[in-house]
């Protein structure tokens, strides 16, 4: 199993959350404007039923 070798810096360990949560953060808001887009009938890239 690997073992990290040193410990990694608060920075870095932040630096490294915080893009964690920026690719949740832009994939739920990317959700929001397609559902937003699909209920007022404005969707021009989503194939589904109109």
């Amino acid at each position: 199993m690997a073992v990290p070798k040193k410990r990694t810096s608060i920075s870095k360990k932040r630096i490294r959350k915080n893009i964690w949560k920026n690719k949740g953060r832009r994939a739920a808001l990317k959700a929001f404007s397609l559902a937003k887009s699909l209920s007022t009938g404005n969707s021009q890239s989503f194939l589904g039923d109109k």
